[in-house]
């Protein structure tokens, strides 16, 4: 198997986007453990799991070179949007089924988003 993590000028491999969903799924996933009542785990499990499919789902849709070209020195386009939809699935989540603590989850729902963002500029 070819484990490589560029696939041509300017993308990113399948395996390259995973790492940076997981990555990010396992930080929110910490930060959800912090933050949020020990009793939680629905939405303990709903942050680390919306927050990493959001950002692979982002970043393997819109893998193409315009996207991924550095606007700002260490900035993409996709390093910037990437959060965008993390912050809007933990919304959408929120929305359907309130969490147990709203307070606490919005604050875990802020960490995933800055957690989105550190991990995509800092591993793509």
């Amino acid at each position: 198997m070819n484990y490589t993590f560029t696939t041509g000028a300017g993308t990113f491999s399948h395996a390259h986007i995973t790492v940076t969903a997981a990555v990010t799924a396992v930080l929110a996933l910490a930060a959800a453990l912090w933050r949020l009542p020990k009793g939680a785990w629905t939405d303990i499990a709903a942050v680390a799991l919306l927050s990493g499919v959001s950002v692979f789902l982002w970043r393997a849709s819109a893998n193409m070179p315009q996207l991924n070209d550095d606007g700002l020195p260490g900035f993409s386009a996709n390093d910037w949007l990437a959060p965008v939809i993390t912050y809007v699935f933990l919304g959408l989540y929120a929305q359907t089924r309130p969490p147990a603590d709203p307070r606490r989850y919005e604050q875990v729902r802020a960490l995933a988003v800055l957690a989105s963002l550190a991990v995509n500029v800092i591993t793509i």
